[in-house]
């Protein structure tokens, strides 16, 4: 399955850059990418930043893994946590 990358920065509450990026089925709305970076901020226990569409871009397709094809068949996207990301969902 061939699946959208929106590369995503936010800034932390305590100034740390997070970077992460959000996978979803081709044709996805931006605006569904963004909500899903929300939730997984408010799933790492990150509350009080938000993802914007300047920080939150589309970056490329590419084929999915396994693991990410099979989050993105039940939840609709796949978070691949990169920098200043928690280890550990909340």
């Amino acid at each position: 399955m061939n699946c959208e990358v929106f590369d995503t920065y936010v800034t932390r509450p305590d100034g740390q850059l997070m970077h992460f990026d959000v996978l979803v089925p081709t044709g996805t709305a931006p605006e569904t990418a963004l909500a899903y970076g929300q939730a997984y901020l408010a799933a790492v226990g990150v509350t009080d930043s938000q993802v914007t569409a300047e920080r939150c871009r589309f970056c490329h397709v590419e084929q999915a893994t396994p693991e990410a094809a099979q989050a993105i068949a039940r939840q609709g996207y796949f978070i691949v946590a990169m920098e200043g990301c928690p280890l550990t969902i909340a």
